[in-house]
C-alpha cells in the first residue's frame, strides 16, 4: 500500500497476474510510523479498492504482531479491520527482528522493547480464536484462507519453484539459489546475456529429507503425508526419523496416525523447537 496505483494494477492484470499480496502489517498508524512504513491504515484501505476494482479476485493480506507497545487490543482491531475488507487469504506472521536493520538498532540500544514471547503467543491465540468463527481455514501456521494458496503449498511441500526478477528465490534440482538482489545490476546482466544468479546452495539429501519434514510440519492440518514422504525418498519417515518422532511423541508435541504425522495444538506455540529436532546437522539450518 503506498506504492500502488491503478494504472500499475491494470498492468498487472494485462499481463496475467491473477493473485496479489498486500503488506499491511497494521490498521494503527503509530505502528505502521514506528516500523518505517509509507503507507498509512486509510492507503490501506484504499488500496484494497482500487485492488478489487482492477479485477483482482484472490487478495492475500499480510499483517505482523508482537510488534512494540502493539496490545491486544490493537492486534485485534487490526484483524477486525483486515476481515471488513473481505480478503481471500490473511497471512499473520510474528514480528521477525533481522540484524543490520532500524528496529534491531533501536532495540540493542534500549530505544524500543524486544519482542515478548508470552504476549506473542497471547495474540497468536487471538487470532486463531477470531478465524476460527470466519470461514476461513486455518491451513497453515501463519496463513489462513477462503481459498487455500497454491504456491504456499509448493513451499510447504518443499517441491521445485522458479522466482523470477531481482532478488528472486528458487529451489530446484537440488539447489537453491536467488538473482541479483538490484533491479539496474540484474537489468544489465540479463541484457548482457549474463547468468543473473548471485548465488546457489548445495542441499544434501540429508537435509532435503529434514526440510521436507519441516515444511509439511507448518501444514496444520495436512501435515507430513506419510506416502507421500516415501514416494519420494523411498524412506519411511520413522525409518529416517524415528528417535525424533518418539521424543516428540512422548511430549505430545506431534500426532501420527497412519497417513500421516502432524503438530498437536500445544505445539503450534513452539513450532521453531519441534523442527530443531529434524536438522542434520548444528551447522545446518533452514530459515523458516
Amino acid at each position: 500500500p503506498g506504492t500502488l496505483s491503478p494504472r500499475y494494477l491494470a498492468g498487472l492484470r494485462q499481463i496475467g497476474i491473477n493473485r496479489l499480496s498486500l503488506g499491511v502489517q497494521s490498521f494503527d498508524d503509530r505502528l505502521l510510523s514506528l516500523l518505517g512504513r509509507i503507507h498509512s491504515a486509510s492507503e490501506a484501505v484504499s488500496t484494497v479498492r482500487d485492488v478489487r476494482q482492477a479485477g483482482f479476485g484472490n487478495l492475500n493480506l499480510d499483517l505482523i504482531y508482537g510488534l512494540p507497545f502493539q496490545t491486544l487490543g490493537q492486534w485485534s482491531e487490526t484483524i477486525m479491520r483486515a476481515l471488513d475488507l473481505e480478503p481471500d487469504h490473511l497471512s499473520c506472521y510474528a514480528l521477525s527482528v533481522e540484524e543490520h536493520t532500524p528496529l534491531h538498532s533501536q532495540m540493542t540500544s534500549g530505544r524500543l522493547p524486544w519482542p515478548d514471547s508470552d504476549h506473542i503467543a497471547d495474540m497468536y491465540d487471538l487470532a486463531r480464536d477470531r478465524l476460527a468463527k470466519t470461514d476461513f481455514v486455518h491451513y497453515e501456521i501463519s496463513n489462513w484462507g477462503k481459498i487455500t494458496c497454491r504456491h504456499n503449498l509448493t513451499y510447504w511441500h518443499n517441491e521445485p519453484y522458479l522466482g523470477f526478477g531481482a532478488g528472486a528465490h528458487s529451489w530446484l534440482r537440488g539447489q537453491r539459489f536467488y538473482d541479483i538482489l538490484d533491479p539496474r545490476q540484474y537489468i544489465h546482466a540479463v541484457e548482457s546475456g549474463c547468468c543473473p544468479i548471485a548465488q546457489k546452495e548445495t542441499i544434501s539429501p540429508s537435509l532435503e529429507m529434514a526440510e521436507t519434514a519441516i515444511l509439511g510440519l507448518r501444514l496444520v492440518q495436512e501435515g507430513i503425508e506419510q506416502a507421500r514422504f516415501q514416494a519420494r525418498f523411498g524412506h519411511d519417515l520413522g525409518e529416517v526419523f524415528g528417535q525424533e518422532l518418539s521424543r516428540l511423541e512422548a511430549l505430545k508435541l506431534i500426532e501420527k496416525t497412519p497417513e500421516r504425522i502432524r503438530l498437536t495444538q500445544a505445539a503450534l506455540f513452539i513450532a521453531n523447537q519441534v523442527f530443531e529436532q529434524f536438522l542434520p546437522d548444528p551447522a545446518e539450518s533452514l530459515a523458516i
